[in-house]
């Protein structure tokens, strides 16, 4: 007897609950859902989709949990090379779908599934990082992709599922909504213009402070180990620093970048403790790390993001980067003061035993203890030379 066993990578929204009926009534498969979890549903919603998930019709339903094996093989090095794409986006979903695409396929396997389908349209990042990661995981399994193979809009989804008796609320199904441990995606039909913001309303999080409120994160070795002064372990550290600073609508922004597809895309996004935390973590790195380190930490993070970004997450590289981002951190211990406000948030300094400000060398544009002016003028004369040089031979004009 043929294996028609399918696990469909679900989340409760329109392309998987078309998928769901899509499977099962027209390829004539037993759909099994699975949801990835990495930290960015709270119970009462998993439990929500769990229903939803048996309400279209699945034969079984499972969440798996990956919040913290999540963050410490992901998350955690973003936070370490300081990651953001663009100088804007800290890689919320892109680090999000290559974790759950692994948990997917293992999941799959174990269960002795035929194929593993999921709801990617053929236009965007995802549809690389799920079909590359099962590839390279499980290549026996047979990938499906109705939303791509027949080229969807969000309003054939809906009259097909209104067709077999679901209801859709247009006003929910206009924006795609991907919440994770890392931030939460954003996209409708403004993302698909160049010139329209996103409004209010399409973000989850909604203005509810309006008073300034300060908070402290305190890094050992460069994980997050206490916020305001009580220990805490860095992913629960991430989500009350997300729940706090979310009432101030901190974090939100639109995206653009190069995709792997080679099209520029578009999308809004809102993450207040990836921004509050990387650029705190920053700060303490800029007063405990030296000149060079804090250069190729740089350029080594930056490509690191890239790498995740582009579904590279298995290239043997990435591992050495990992190597040299986590040596780094050695000194990157102390405690960044941060000030909360409406829209925005302000780094307000740092204490740390490893500061290098602390040293008695000198005080930047005040006092020099380790040396004399006559110095200066000597270094600043050898400096010189190989200019002097250059510009002598080739009768350059200063």
């Amino acid at each position: 007897m043929k294996n028609n066993k399918v696990v469909l990578a679900f989340s409760g929204g329109l392309d998987t609950s078309y998928c769901v009926k899509y499977l099962k009534h027209n390829k004539g498969l037993e759909v099994h859902s699975a949801i990835v979890n990495t930290g960015g549903f709270l119970i009462e919603e998993l439990l929500e989709i769990e229903d939803k998930a048996y309400t279209l019709g699945v034969k079984t339903h499972i969440v798996l949990e990956e919040t913290q094996t999540y963050y410490n093989k992901i998350v955690k090095y973003l936070i370490f090379g300081n990651v953001l794409k663009n100088n804007s986006y800290p890689l919320s979903v892109s680090a999000e779908r290559i974790h759950q695409a692994i948990a997917l396929a293992n999941y799959a396997k174990s269960i002795g599934a035929a194929s593993i389908a999921h709801g990617s349209t053929g236009a965007g990042n995802d549809q690389i990082r799920f079909d590359l990661i099962i590839q390279l995981i499980a290549p026996e399994l047979e990938i499906i992709t109705p939303i791509r193979d027949q080229e969807l809009s969000r309003k054939d989804e809906i009259d097909f599922l209104a067709n077999h008796g679901v209801k859709v609320d247009w006003k929910k199904a206009q924006y795609s909504i991907n919440k994770g441990l890392w931030g939460t995606s954003v996209g409708g039909s403004e993302t698909l213009t160049s010139d329209l913001p996103l409004p209010e309303s399409a973000f989850p999080s909604q203005l509810e402070s309006t008073e300034s409120s300060t908070i402290s994160l305190s890094f050992c070795k460069g994980e997050i180990c206490k916020l305001n002064g009580e220990k805490i372990d860095p992913v629960t550290a991430i989500q009350n620093i997300e729940e706090m600073a979310g009432k101030f609508a901190i974090g939100r922004d639109i995206h653009v970048g190069d995709t792997i597809i080679g099209i520029k895309g578009r999308v809004g996004f809102e993450a207040a403790a990836a921004g509050i935390i990387i650029k705190a973590h920053h700060t303490l790195e800029k007063h405990t790390l030296s000149k060079w380190q804090l250069h190729w930490k740089e350029q080594l993070g930056t490509w690191y993001g890239m790498f995740i970004h582009e579904s590279q997450y298995f290239e043997p590289v990435m591992r050495n980067i990992e190597t040299f981002l986590e040596a780094t951190q050695v000194n990157v211990t102390g405690t960044v003061t941060i000030e909360l406000h409406p829209y925005r948030f302000v780094v307000q300094g740092i204490t740390s035993k490893h500061d290098l400000m602390n040293s008695d060398f000198g005080e930047y544009g005040e006092v020099n203890k380790n040396w004399s002016g006559n110095d200066v003028k000597g270094f600043t004369k050898i400096m010189a030379n190989s200019m002097q040089i250059f510009n002598h031979v080739n009768k350059n004009e200063l």
